[in-house]
């Protein structure tokens, strides 16, 4: 298994780059849609603002989730990376509200816009992306919050692709309504994958399981580890993106407390392995006991 903190040292160094090239990307293509006249432009740049914001969040939450945990916040800072990935989200859609009433407008008075300026910009652009794309397409293997931004740098590539078209169209055939026209298309988009987000956040804020994982399959798998007779009181959650949690009781016979441990485990790699999950906190129990005693032996594994 890869060591949650090298792997966000890695992730690190991976989205400063996808920053800067956001960044300057963004800058671009704010002088050029003003100087061009370009909503479709205008538009990405609106939602190059909202990447390079949540770029710089998640940096900042890298950061502070490196901070070890304290006696109030015993679970560290991980949480401020969802937090930052909601407050991008609700940001996305104000955003494209603007847009789509700036749309709207246009409908009615299209504007002269220079196409060959918003071409030159998008073109630098849509390169841009792609060099940023292929830095996080490692890391996005491993990370929910880097595929995040991965998800958001395809967004921008479509979204350049987007403008470039609406130029050619606009430099050939002079019908301007195709500028309010993708930029909407454009924002069509940016509005999906800001519920999604937002979404995707309140999962985990909410500590639902995490998507791709069962309940079910979960305890058939710890069920095959010889000696275990059932798992009970099962809870799984994220703490972060990539981080998954698990606590639960399994039942077992009544044998030795070395053998336990053993069971224990096995069970803790299967959890590891077969789900990525690494911070398990398990209690053994045995019926052997008789009715109103207790057996138990309780582990905590964190691997992170």
């Amino acid at each position: 298994m890869h060591n949650h903190h090298e792997e966000q040292q890695t992730n690190k160094k991976g989205l400063i780059i996808a920053f800067i090239i956001t960044f300057v990307i963004m800058i671009a293509e704010i002088i050029g849609g003003l100087v061009s006249n370009s909503l479709a432009l205008l538009s990405d740049a609106g939602h190059m603002f909202t990447d390079t914001f949540a770029l710089g969040l998640s940096l900042w939450a890298i950061k502070m989730a490196q901070k070890p945990p304290t006696h109030h916040k015993t679970f560290g800072y991980h949480r401020l990376e969802i937090l930052a990935a909601l407050t991008n989200g609700i940001l996305l859609i104000l955003i494209s509200v603007w847009i789509f009433y700036e749309a709207y407008q246009r409908f009615f008075n299209p504007p002269e816009i220079k196409t060959g300026l918003m071409l030159i910009v998008a073109i630098i652009g849509l390169i841009g992306n792609f060099i940023g794309l292929t830095i996080l397409q490692k890391s996005s293997q491993h990370n929910l919050n880097v595929r995040g931004a991965l998800l958001h740098m395809l967004g921008d590539t479509l979204s350049s692709v987007g403008v470039i078209i609406g130029g050619v169209f606009i430099a050939f055939t002079g019908w301007k309504m195709i500028d309010p026209i993708v930029s909407i298309l454009i924002n069509g988009f940016i509005i999906h994958s800001a519920f999604q987000l937002i979404f995707e956040s309140g999962e985990v804020l909410l500590e639902a399981v995490p998507r791709g994982l069962a309940l079910q399959e979960v305890v058939a798998e710890v069920k095959k580890v010889p000696g275990v007779r059932d798992l009970h009181d099962l809870h799984i959650w994220t703490i972060t993106s990539g981080l998954h949690a698990l606590s639960g009781h399994i039942l077992i016979d009544d044998q030795q407390v070395s053998t336990g441990t053993t069971i224990l485990q096995e069970v803790e790699e299967v959890l590891d392995h077969k789900f990525g999950i690494t911070h398990t906190t398990l209690q053994l129990e045995s019926e052997a006991c008789g009715e109103g005693l207790v057996c138990r032996q309780e582990r905590t594994n964190k691997k992170d």
